[in-house]
Formats: C-alpha cells, sequence, structure tokens
C-alpha cells in the first residue's frame, strides 16, 4: 500500500510539474491566435499576451512588443493578470507540496497529509486560472470568426498553438492536484487498518490469558 501510495505521489508531482510548463509556454508564446491573409499568404501572424509576431514562409520571424498597457484590449489584460496569477499560484503549490512527500525525510505523516492536500488544491485552482483565459479567447474567437455581420473577405484569427498548450497545461495542473489530494486521503485511510489489527492481538492474548487462570 505504501509503494501504490508513492507511486501516487510521484505521478502526481510528473504531472504537475508538465502542467506548469506547459502553463509557462503559455504565458510565454505569441500565437495565441493566428491569422493569414488571401493577399499576402507568404505572412502569417500571430497574437500573444506580450507581442505581436509576422512569420514569413521561409521560417523568418519578427516580433513587436506592445506599447503601453492601457491600450490593450480588455480580453489580453484579462488573460496576462490570470495566466501570472496560474504561475504563480502553480510555484506555490509545488513548494507546499514538495515537503509533504513520503520520499522527503522529516515531519509527521499528519503534517505531511496536510501539505500534499494544500499543494493539491493549490494546483487546482492553478489549472483554473490557466483554463478560464485559454478558453475566453478561444470564446471570442469562435465569436468573432462566425459572425455575420463581418464580410467574408475580412480575414479573421482563428486558434494558435498557444490555446491548445494551455488546454493541455490546465487539465494537467487539474489533474496534479487531484492526485496529490487523493494520495492524502489514501495515506489517511492506511493507518486505520493497524489499530484494529493491534486490538485484534490484544484482545487474543487477554483471552488466552484468561483461560490460562481460569483452568489453574
Amino acid at each position: 500500500m505504501e509503494s501504490r501510495g508513492c507511486a501516487l505521489e510521484l505521478l502526481g508531482v510528473l504531472v504537475y510539474v508538465a502542467g506548469w510548463l506547459c502553463a509557462l509556454a503559455t504565458a510565454l508564446l505569441p500565437q495565441w491566435l493566428t491569422m493569414s491573409t488571401a493577399l499576402m499568404p507568404a505572412e502569417s501572424y500571430g497574437l500573444g499576451l506580450w507581442e505581436t509576431c509576422v512569420v514569413q514562409d521561409l521560417g523568418v520571424m519578427e516580433c513587436r512588443s506592445y506599447d503601453g498597457l492601457l491600450g490593450l484590449p480588455g480580453y489580453l489584460k484579462l488573460a496576462r493578470v490570470l495566466m501570472c496569477a496560474a504561475l504563480a499560484v502553480g510555484a506555490l503549490g509545488a513548494a507546499v507540496a514538495a515537503p509533504g512527500l513520503q520520499l522527503v525525510s522529516g515531519g509527521g505523516s499528519g503534517v505531511k497529509s496536510r501539505l500534499r492536500a494544500a499543494g493539491g488544491s493549490l494546483g487546482v485552482v492553478s489549472g483554473v486560472l490557466c483554463l478560464v483565459p485559454v478558453s475566453h479567447t478561444a470564446h471570442l474567437a469562435v465569436a468573432h470568426f462566425f459572425d455575420d455581420t463581418v464580410p467574408d473577405m475580412v480575414p479573421r484569427w482563428e486558434f494558435g498553438e498557444a490555446l491548445f498548450c494551455g488546454w493541455a497545461g490546465g487539465f494537467l495542473l487539474v489533474a496534479a492536484g487531484l492526485l496529490l489530494v487523493s494520495s492524502c486521503w489514501r495515506s489517511r485511510a492506511e493507518p486505520r487498518a493497524e489499530p484494529q489489527r493491534r486490538y485484534r492481538v490484544m484482545s487474543a492474548d487477554a483471552a488466552s490469558s484468561r483461560k490460562r487462570s481460569e483452568y489453574v
């Protein structure tokens, strides 16, 4: 049972790290939304949280940072805040859960289980914070793409690689948090069987000693 608990913890940690790295890549990638026009098929445009890029057919990419924060659209401001919060909460959750692992020496089992539960809960919160801006941006892109008031000849933004990476990172963080919390529940349930076993052994010894005393 202990080996299963350790394996569950290690799986949770690995998924946690993979999800946090995907969230970090999502925040840094400039391809949240992509657009290509029929007038210039050799070029495509990418829209990110921090900069916009032009990718040529030969693989050359030129990026330019945004001039200021106040001129940005509302969804970009929201996405920046939530992605930074997701990364900060995810890093805090990893720092809290690391001392609670069974492979780390020191500390009681109760303290370790609480640390793992807290770290797993922060991982779930981090995953939700990552999924919200990604899903909101995707919703805006879909609504604009199927807007009947926009002429068909006007180019439209489509999903970029960062959105798929963000969905993967958010779901991985949520899954990792649930794994850590479930490993905490498993470790709490396992020690309950030992006192019952000891009680049965002690009751059996007491009964045998009582029979011996009656026989004498």
